[in-house]
């Protein structure tokens, strides 16, 4: 539409929803092909020049302005727009997911409501930010007489009112308020806020908005703002240190927010370019408009920190799993083998369930709870399976890179790849050392006592043809190493939850727990809960992803199954037993063989991957030191490539690195 046509079409007497069309067409028109801003701002100062150079069309265009602002609300723009409209995370959520799902209507009173479609476009923000100072103050003189000048001053007072209420709402809120520090809640900054605010407000009706009465008042109600945004701060340390709550995240992002806009209103009422403050508000609702409605950022800037400890987590519990000298690789060895020896068993357990003829999902949670029981075994007894490994090591690594900036910070995260890749060759050699053993071993005292082996000669042959190297195992084993990570975000998850609801003290010290176990006995319990809910839940929730991911892939037709290094290679060896030595002649047992010597790496490959990714990003770990650490491991990988394969007879000391690696570093 052209500028003629928009200004001819321009009618004060249409409808609520003409109207709101109306003035959603112009500033379509304004944003044009939105290649340019320049461009959107000369069509800013042509609209003006329209409207200024006819009085008939100025005289239309105030009518059409007045009859706006009367049936507006533009409070809850200045106040609520960006913000979720409850405080707690999950509804927000359900909000954002219903607004992608449901159009908005022109077709209301409530400004909020009508912002998102007048101003959609990220380019709206340039553009706005792009006017001059000459442009905004025309578009001022047009917008506002001394009524309009009164009626916008009140609806900014109003907008304080409610942002100020909602802060002290949030401090006073029993989740905050319990958590902030001995100092912050002596300090009582939350209390004082209304009877600041309140002084604003006395001011500005005595005097005016920009006296210097008003101005003090101002000035303390932004201290007293700064006072509460400081011991909010405070909160995130007791989550540090007792865990982490999304909801809590999100009500403390909420009110940084809060104070933000406060001090933006503040700066439209008393600025000395009005303006410019208010153009600037107005560029930075359309910002918060278009982040309000993605359930991504939403998702991301309230799961942050609990990503991060998370990830802290893991590190505590990786690094039990790395070995740094000749005997913890030993040491590991002997772990891995027990971890084979009881998976042995897993895989008897495994081959007797086919028999029992259950249907899919129970056939997949029979298979996940024999897992899951076999892995909760070998944590108890203390031993190791090694693609359980890498996604808790990883955060243990990129922990090291936490002051990267200090001396020797990259080297020593390079020796911490190198003892992971020593820790993972010992595992995965451990595991299959002893599991092929154990598997012909039970093989052969059935075939003695029995008659027959582990699996017949049909289901040996099915195993091998599953188990080809040039069939769908790399993306079975892919598959996997996501479930190996997922299971480690499962287990940091639980942690947090645990020690965030303090069930570790309410099973030690609650009267119904003490009065049933005895306190020493209720002691002892809650210990070992904390000691292995961590691990409990990760090598359940394994054990049952392997077991039931498959069976709903199949219910959905999805023809998806796991591969497990160990696993694997034990349902070989039982294959191999049942075909007898003519065997060693099949082609098919040589792929089989082969795609288990594939699995291993990619199911490390990918877990480590994952939890590499995630624990980068927990630590904050910026592209350029990502490319100096990638340097770093090449360097290594050409100077010592031995050092990835075998262990130092001594653990090494961590000396100081030379200057010039401090800078590469």
């Amino acid at each position: 539409m052209k500028l003629p046509d928009l200004l001819q079409s321009l009618d004060p007497d249409a409808s609520l929803a003409q109207r709101h069309l109306w003035l959603m067409a112009a500033l379509r028109w304004v944003r044009g092909d939105e290649s340019d801003t320049q461009t959107s701002v000369l069509r800013v100062r042509a609209f003006l020049d329209a409207i200024e150079g006819d009085a008939t069309l100025a005289a239309r265009w105030h009518a059409w302005w007045q009859r706006f602002t009367d049936t507006v609300d533009m409070t809850p723009l200045l106040a609520d727009h960006g913000f979720a409209p409850r405080t707690a995370f999950l509804s927000e959520l359900n909000h954002r997911l219903r607004r992608k799902v449901l159009p908005g209507t022109p077709e209301t009173t409530d400004l909020a409501e009508l912002y998102g479609l007048l101003l959609p476009s990220e380019f709206d923000v340039r553009w706005i930010k792009g006017l001059d100072s000459a442009t905004l103050q025309r578009l001022r003189a047009l917008l506002f007489n001394e009524a309009d000048e009164r009626h916008w001053s009140a609806e900014v007072m109003d907008a304080l009112t409610f942002c100020v209420s909602q802060v002290s709402a949030t401090g006073f809120a029993s989740e905050i308020r319990i958590r902030l520090s001995p100092e912050a809640q002596q300090a009582r900054p939350f209390h004082e806020l209304p009877s600041d605010f309140e002084a604003l407000r006395q001011a500005v009706r005595r005097t005016g908005a920009r006296s210097d009465e008003s101005l003090a008042a101002a000035e303390r109600l932004r201290n007293q703002l700064d006072a509460c945004r400081h011991a909010a701060y405070t909160v995130y340390s007791h989550l540090e240190e007792h865990g982490v709550s999304v909801g809590i995240v999100f009500r403390l992002r909420q009110l940084r927010e809060r104070i933000v806009r406060i001090k933006q209103l503040l700066d439209c009422l008393q600025s000395e370019q009005p303006e410019r403050a208010t153009a600037g508000l107005l560029a930075d609702l359309v910002q918060v408009g278009i982040e309000g409605r993605s359930v991504r950022a939403l998702i991301a800037s309230s799961s942050q920190l609990t990503a991060a400890k998370v990830a802290e987590r893991s590190a505590e519990s990786g690094e039990h799993y790395i070995t740094r000298n000749l005997a913890e690789y030993k040491d590991m060895l002997g772990k891995a083998a027990g971890g084979g020896a009881v998976l042995g068993f897993t895989t008897w357990a495994k081959f007797g369930l086919y028999s029992l003829g259950l249907s899919a999902f129970w056939g997949g949670f029979a298979a996940g709870l024999n897992y899951a029981i076999s892995f909760v075994v070998i944590m108890l007894l203390h031993l190791t399976v090694a693609t359980k490994q890498p996604a808790v090591t990883a955060p243990a690594m990129v922990a090291k890179l936490r002051d990267i900036k200090q001396v020797g910070a990259v080297r020593r995260f390079v020796d911490e790849v190198a003892n992971l890749f020593r820790s993972q060759i010992a595992a995965i050699l451990g595991n299959i050392g002893l599991v092929i053993p154990m598997v012909l071993l039970i093989s052969s005292v059935l075939w003695f006592s029995t008659g027959t082996a582990m699996i017949n000669e049909d289901k040996a042959l099915h195993t091998l043809h599953a188990h080809h190297l040039l069939g769908p195992t790399a993306l079975f084993a892919a598959l996997t190493g996501v479930l190996l990570f997922a299971s480690s975000i499962i287990a940091g998850w639980v942690e947090n939850w645990f020690v965030f609801h303090r069930l570790d003290s309410a099973m030690a010290h609650n009267p119904g727990f003490t009065r049933w176990l005895g306190q020493a006995r209720a002691a002892r319990w809650a210990s070992a809960a904390r000691q292995n809910i961590s691990g409990l839940a990760a090598n359940i929730s394994l054990g049952l992803m392997l077991g039931l991911v498959p069976a709903f892939a199949q219910f959905f037709g999805i023809g998806l199954d796991v591969r497990h290094v160990t696993l694997s290679a034990g349902q070989v060896a039982a294959s191999a037993f049942a075909l007898g030595l003519d065997v060693l002649r099949l082609p098919d047992f040589w792929w089989a063989v082969a795609g288990v010597l594939v699995v291993g790496p990619i199911n490390l490959t990918v877990s480590f991957y994952l939890a590499f990714q995630l624990a980068l990003r927990a630590q904050a770990i910026s592209t350029v030191n990502r490319a100096l650490i990638r340097a770093a491991l090449w360097r290594r990988v050409r100077v010592a490539p031995l050092s990835f394969l075998l262990p130092p007879r001594d653990e090494p000391e961590d000396e100081a690195e030379p200057a010039k690696d401090a800078a590469n570093g």
